[in-house]
């Protein structure tokens, strides 16, 4: 890809304040990583004031390029009267929090949230630890404790409760429109995405993304099968009619169902490969996932930072045990805990 191609990619990112339909204004915010680059908030206007699809991480750059951005369409902090968040990940979540607390704004949340949240507030991790054990992963887990003093890291961002949990397939009606909220467990057990069916517009949260797959499951209460729920959930939107793209993290527009195939047949490529791993000797997931390659470069797993050397077991863990459900691997749990994969017969 050419520089200029690149920076056309990644031109979503620049700060500001874009009216993408009629009274919905998309407003990147800065991530404090290079991963992901940025997070698109989306603003409604409603009347006498704001809704917000989410709200960016609770950051001081974040939250000034937030008040500037409202600024120029005429509002300020005041004047948000909720945020609909799409997941509990705190590049979504946790501004909503900071500013509730000075403006009083109301937090709706998924109804599947609630058990990584209760983890989160109370400080479990050993889930994620034991997990990351089981999953042959017993290296990384060493990396964690050294880098973070013995312990795992802890959540440095401000979490609270919700006002609501939003519960199942609901409407939520605005002033100005009504939106859908729809699960879409995957990404998270809790994910919601929010169709304007009226405008034909998705608001897909991490559900759908234009240029990447999200990671899957990483999240302290993780499902059984997350892989499966993430695909379930693709196959859901489908149902739906077509839609114009909004998502969390890229630019918007195009299709949602043209993503969706795209999306499907990755992960579909993506289980094919994953099985080539244990046929070419690999049984653990953390084996798996040294012998795949990552990210749309191809990259190996020893030049990613830790934290994404997690998120690639865990991703490579949710492969495996699909291709489990499928009668393509069989699954052994050692004395010890371990997981071993093997082909099934």
């Amino acid at each position: 890809m050419s520089d200029g191609a690149v920076e056309a990619r990644h031109a979503w990112i620049e700060p500001g304040v874009f009216e993408v339909a009629p009274g919905v204004h998309r407003i990147p915010l800065p991530l404090p990583n290079d991963g992901l680059r940025a997070v698109n908030v989306y603003a409604i206007e409603d009347e006498d004031g704001l809704v917000l699809i989410d709200s960016g991480w609770a950051l001081d750059e974040a939250r000034g390029q937030l008040e500037s951005a409202l600024g120029q369409i005429g509002y300020g902090f005041e004047d948000i009267r909720r945020f609909l968040v799409t997941h509990v990940h705190r590049d979504h979540y946790t501004l909503a929090v900071t500013l509730r607390r000075t403006f009083g704004s109301q937090i709706s949340l998924g109804a599947g949230e609630q058990p990584s949240l209760d983890a989160i507030l109370a400080g479990d991790q050993e889930a994620e630890a034991e997990r990351l054990r089981r999953w042959g992963a017993g290296d990384l887990l060493a990396k964690l404790a050294e880098a973070y003093g013995g312990k795992a890291p802890k959540t440095r961002s401000p979490y609270e409760l919700p006002d609501e949990w939003l519960d199942g397939k609901v409407e939520v009606p605005l002033k100005s429109r009504t939106l859908l909220a729809v699960p879409t467990p995957g990404h998270t057990a809790g994910h919601l995405v929010f169709l304007d069916s009226a405008s034909s517009l998705l608001f897909s949260g991490d559900h759908i993304l234009p240029h990447i797959t999200p990671s899957i499951g990483v999240e302290p209460a993780r499902p059984e099968l997350p892989l499966r729920d993430y695909m379930d959930s693709l196959r859901l939107m489908q149902s739906y009619p077509d839609m114009r793209l909004l998502p969390a993290h890229g630019p918007v527009g195009g299709s949602s169902h043209s993503r969706i195939t795209e999306l499907l047949q990755h992960h579909e490529e993506r289980l094919e490969q994953t099985a080539g791993t244990i046929r070419d000797g690999a049984g653990t997931s953390y084996e798996a996932a040294l012998k795949l390659g990552w990210t749309r470069r191809n990259r190996d797993f020893a030049d990613m930072d830790l934290f994404n050397q997690v998120l690639a077991v865990g991703e490579t863990n949710a492969h495996l045990d699909v291709l489990v459900t499928r009668g393509v691997l069989t699954v052994t749990t050692h004395e010890d805990g371990i997981l071993e994969y093997a082909l099934a017969k």
